[in-house]
């Protein structure tokens, strides 16, 4: 066998090695496809007072449908975006959401009973340490999000807000 033979054959077989793609993560499991209720061109309102516009929410799928991105835009002029993915290697879903005021939030949890149920840590407006919970859930029309927050680490809840998402009408 000549090396110059021998060369292409392992130079060839490098090639194919480093060429050949990676299988696809395949993002279409049920799992995957749990939040998607909140996919859509909404308009958010205050449940307590539901004829005003308080938010204007774009939620769309990305990343292959791995993904769903929130862009939310507040009237008082807050915008925040979502990015949000199941973790199927913890079989929990992520939230970080940022915004406009360089607030950070991430948020975990599992879809339970019909609704998306997220948890973590966040500061108060004085700096202390609290709980957050937010819950998703289909309704009638729409998607509902409810907010609750403790400084007795999950022991007692407040609410925190309150919102009604039905489609945008331009």
């Amino acid at each position: 066998m000549s090396f110059r033979f021998l060369s292409s054959v392992v130079l060839c077989a490098g090639v194919a090695c480093v060429a050949a793609p990676a299988p696809p993560v395949s993002c279409a499991t049920p799992e995957y496809r749990q939040f998607d209720f909140w996919a859509g061109d909404w308009d958010a309102f205050d449940a307590g007072n539901p004829a005003t516009v308080v938010a204007r929410a774009r939620v769309e799928r990305i990343l292959d449908g791995c993904v769903l991105l929130e862009d939310y835009q507040g009237a008082n002029g807050s915008h925040g975006e979502s990015f949000n993915i199941y973790d199927a290697t913890r079989k929990m879903w992520h939230q970080s959401w940022v915004t406009n005021r360089g607030r950070l939030l991430t948020v975990e949890g599992r879809f339970e009973n019909g609704s998306m149920v997220l948890t973590g840590a966040d500061l108060d407006e004085h700096s202390k340490e609290r709980r957050v919970r937010g819950i998703w859930k289909p309704v009638p029309g729409g998607v509902q999000e409810t907010a609750f927050t403790s400084s007795d680490g999950g022991k007692s809840w407040k609410p925190w807000f309150d919102l009604i998402f039905r489609p945008h009408k331009p």
